[in-house]
């Protein structure tokens, strides 16, 4: 698939470009996101080019990966990244990261509702998970604002950093957004 752009009201999600690399080294320099996220630990400007110019463009191309860029829709500099990753027919999971001075403000709670309306809407997407490392308040304070419902605790459920992590797991569908899906979904009854 191409890159796509998607609005809000506050944001625009963007692919990269060769033009994000120091926006990207300066943001991956944050000791929590090198400690909650799966980027290399130290950060590099050649691990910053390597997803800029190799991981987004293939990521695209093969749709596996789906990376966006986020930044103020009136412009103004990268603040997050968020991505879609296929995790088998019908299923993506997000993943995202916000630098230090942006946090508090809501933005990716709105980032990650955009990019689940697309997926919901666009790519036939009829779940949605989430996954943090247990410990990482944030991303699950994000994740429940967005809407995602908390599923549990999936043991060893992460690799990061040669060590598997205790995750906690949640899940979005469409019609959580009110939206139709794509193929009829029978919840279990128990």
């Amino acid at each position: 698939m191409e890159p796509i752009t998607l609005t809000t009201e506050r944001l625009r999600l963007r692919s990269f470009t060769p033009q994000d690399l120091a926006a990207v080294h300066a943001a991956c320099q944050d000791p929590a996101i090198q400690r909650w996220t799966v980027v290399p630990s130290p950060y590099t400007h050649e691990d910053a080019g390597f997803f800029v110019n190799r991981l987004v463009p293939e990521g695209w191309s093969t749709d596996r990966e789906y990376a966006f860029a986020v930044e103020p829709v009136q412009g103004g500099p990268l603040i997050a990244a968020l991505g879609l990753t296929s995790r088998g027919e019908g299923v993506r999971e997000v993943g995202f990261w916000m630098a230090a001075e942006h946090r508090g403000h809501g933005y990716m709670t709105e980032a990650v509702r955009a990019a689940a309306h697309w997926a919901f809407t666009a790519l036939g997407v009829h779940r949605l998970v989430w996954r943090a490392e247990v410990g990482n308040g944030p991303s699950r304070a994000v994740a429940e604002r967005a809407g995602f419902t908390l599923e549990g605790v999936e043991r060893a459920g992460l690799l990061n950093k040669g060590t598997v992590r205790d995750a906690w797991t949640g899940s979005l569908l469409p019609s959580d957004m009110g939206l139709p899906a794509p193929t009829p979904y029978l919840p279990a009854r128990v």
